[in-house]
């Protein structure tokens, strides 16, 4: 199975490496699904003013990065302050763009890195950690308040089925409680 990971991780990076439809990143985040929004412009990577950003923007950006719905849409550099060109600003996205860079956006004279933008989006939400493998350990969930773990008071065999499908791990072997992989619970 991480032989399979691999490769499909593998895979998935020459695919942004070599495609010249990855015009998107998210830098900074906490997950591949989260962080400062970068475009891709005239050979180099920018930054996106956060002026006029707002939840429709961000949808399109995590729907482009196969990323779930958008959560969240960050503004005064919240993922940190990028480098380089400011690629993007006043953006008016409609909501139906596959790509940032079908949307509209104008000029951005007056921005700067403390206004960089930034997004989180519901995908890759779901992960294992303090495992010995990459399908064992305690399961996190990403919130808008960054990652936490998921309670063990009614997890069960059913709900290790999902989270294991989900995570493309096969089927659960053992589901353990009380916090066989310490850690702090989401309140």
């Amino acid at each position: 199975m991480e032989n399979c990971l691999m490769l499909m991780f593998l895979c998935y990076m020459v695919k942004l490496i070599t495609s010249d439809s990855v015009s998107v990143r998210l830098v900074n985040g906490n997950n591949p699904c989260a962080g400062r929004v970068e475009v891709y412009n005239d050979g180099q990577w920018g930054t996106v003013c956060h002026d006029a950003w707002d939840m429709t923007d961000a949808a399109v950006v995590c729907r482009e990065l196969d990323c779930g719905t958008a959560v969240k849409a960050t503004n005064e550099a919240h993922f940190g302050r990028g480098s380089g060109p400011i690629s993007m600003a006043l953006v008016g996205c409609s909501g139906s763009e596959t790509a940032l860079k079908d949307c509209t956006s104008y000029g951005t004279q007056g921005c700067n890195h403390d206004e960089d933008a930034g997004v989180v989006c519901s995908g890759q939400g779901l992960r294992f950690m303090d495992g010995l493998h990459l399908c064992s350990g305690r399961v996190e969930m990403f919130r808008t308040e960054g990652w936490g773990s998921v309670c063990d008071a009614v997890f069960d065999q059913q709900d290790a089925e999902v989270v294991c499908k989900q995570l493309d791990c096969g089927a659960p072997v053992q589901v353990l409680g009380a916090a066989a992989f310490e850690t702090q619970l989401f309140s």
